[in-house]
């Protein structure tokens, strides 16, 4: 197993928050940073030690950003599939295509959550006002019309009450190819951010609980209070998605806790997690140390709390 040690270069697609806070602790540890995105003088780029601005479809730019640096890792998960290409030809991309593939979109996620026996709630796909008004005859109401890409946040996402709100919600979503799913009376959401290494080592920061505000992340509590066999099956999902996924890093996985100690996954995101932040400060290693370690080949660090 080949180890990237510093000062190796770090390539990060994305320059945002996630980016910055991924390329502080790069520089930390030694490493150098470059950092492609459309974005000019950004958060990440401001700390970097070399900013590529261009879209993400410039093909040239990112294979000359690909080519000056040991590894690429990305801070938000949707990279379109012909840049993740691009960048495997001239440096390794961890989390691989795969998993950037499948958390892109959220018809493949569920997808894949029930071809791999995980527990989803039930779903089907929407291309048009009938496969809506079938669906909901289907799964029933109250549902939620989701659009498959590009939502986040509670964006892209109508609740329908009753089938006769059908055709509002299909405009609401700007008819575009969305996912229908039976809505999830729910008594907790709960995150499991993992990483896994290139020898397949899972490490895990245990169950974490989110509460929400206008669908934003507002408050976390680590460790979540539940039961020790109910963490342990949380955590033994992340496990599974991972190792199907065959990640190299940080993936984080978004439950909602049901009845009787139950779950429904919600979602993937392969990449560091705002609900890992508190792992920054209150574990022995954070969460951007650990994607780092994951991407270089470096032993897993110490999740303790």
């Amino acid at each position: 197993m080949k180890q990237i040690l510093p000062p190796s270069t770090i390539g990060i697609l994305g320059s945002g928050q996630l980016g910055r806070m991924l390329a502080l602790s790069a520089r930390q540890m030694g490493y150098r940073v470059h950092v492609l995105s459309p974005d000019h003088d950004s958060p990440t780029g401001q700390i970097a030690d070399k900013e590529y601005t261009a879209s993400y479809d410039d093909l040239d730019t990112v294979r000359e950003f690909a080519r000056g640096v040991d590894v690429v890792t990305y801070e938000f998960e949707n990279v379109p599939a012909a840049t993740a290409t691009a960048c495997e030809q001239f440096a390794p991309l961890r989390p691989g295509a795969q998993a950037l593939h499948i958390s892109q979109n959220r018809l493949r996620e569920k997808q894949f959550f029930a071809d791999n026996g995980l527990p989803v709630t039930p779903f089907t796909a929407v291309n048009s006002l009938t496969d809506l008004q079938n669906g909901l005859t289907q799964i029933g109401t109250p549902a939620i019309l989701k659009t498959a890409a590009s939502g986040y946040d509670g964006k892209g996402q109508q609740f329908i009450h009753r089938p006769e709100d059908a055709a509002a919600a299909w405009e609401k979503v700007g008819k575009r190819p969305s996912i229908l799913e039976r809505f999830v009376e729910f008594e907790r959401e709960l995150s499991v951010v993992g990483a896994r290494g290139l020898d397949g080592r899972f490490v895990h920061y245990g169950v974490i609980e989110n509460n929400h505000h206008n669908h934003i992340l507002d408050i976390s509590v680590a460790p979540a209070n539940l039961p020790s066999t109910v963490a342990a099956d949380a955590i033994a999902i992340a496990d599974t998605v991972m190792a199907a996924l065959d990640v190299v890093g940080v993936l984080t996985v978004e439950l909602f806790l049901i009845s009787n100690g139950r779950f429904r996954l919600n979602e993937i995101a392969p990449r560091p997690h705002n609900s890992g932040h508190l792992t920054i400060d209150a574990c022995v290693t954070g969460q951007f140390e650990q994607q780092l370690r994951a991407i270089c080949g470096l032993p897993l660090g110490d999740t303790s709390y």
